[in-house]
């Protein structure tokens, strides 16, 4: 059985991300206090210029740490930290301690209507020779639907592509979409922070409570 490990990051441990409005040296001071925390060589970590799409990447000691384009992080390399950076959208780690994968993953709305959820576990499954009944899910501290409201157009294409069950009003629930998700490819094993980072009043940035916030992250590690 192999060990994993994993944490959510707080406002307490700081910004984590170079692409908001902060100082260079206070993100490397940040993450290197997590890298201490956690237990591993900060220069190992991966991380994504993360842009709302579906794009999944395998990743092993030769990539390179920032992957571009890519919004989801998989890898069966021991002592090789992968990164996922949120202010409201859901921060998925994937894990299957069995076959020894990870996989780090940015669920915003658009990657979750493009089905990136689906698209990890496929490949973790394909790809790494994981067994669906080993793969386990934790969605992190995120918004929730109490407080995610969007534009009707998009509550439309949530009905038609998902179902009206994840609409009340105009407030969408992409925790429930994610889940649907993945138990449509057979994963059974999906445990859901009840922190929503925008009313919890929990350590946590969210975009939504204040457009200039800073970025918490989830970080997993075999």
């Amino acid at each position: 059985m192999n060990q994993i490990k994993y944490y959510f990051t707080t406002t307490l441990d700081g910004n984590l991300a170079y692409h908001v409005n902060d100082i260079k040296e206070n993100v490397d001071k940040n993450r290197e206090a997590v890298a201490l925390k956690m237990d591993y060589k900060n220069e190992d970590l991966i991380f994504m210029n993360q842009v709302h799409e579906n794009n999944v990447v395998i990743v092993d000691k030769n990539s390179p740490k920032l992957i571009d384009n890519c919004d989801g992080l998989i890898t069966k390399e021991k002592k090789l930290p992968l990164m996922v950076m949120v202010a409201d959208c859901i921060p998925i780690l994937f894990f299957d301690e069995i076959q020894g994968v990870i996989a780090a993953v940015h669920a915003g709305r658009n990657s979750t209507f493009l089905k990136i959820a689906q698209i990890t576990a496929n490949k973790m499954m394909s790809e790494l020779g994981c067994n669906v009944n080993n793969i386990k899910v934790i969605m992190g501290p995120s918004i929730h639907a109490c407080c995610y409201e969007v534009s009707d157009e998009l509550v439309n294409i949530v009905k038609t592509s998902f179902g009206e069950k994840f609409c009340k009003g105009n407030n969408i629930d992409l925790h429930g979409i994610n889940i649907k998700l993945l138990e449509e490819v057979g994963i059974r094993h999906i445990q859901v922070s009840e922190i929503c980072t925008k009313c919890s009043n929990e350590p946590f940035f969210s975009f939504r409570k204040d457009k200039y916030t800073g970025r918490f992250a989830g970080i997993i590690t075999l």
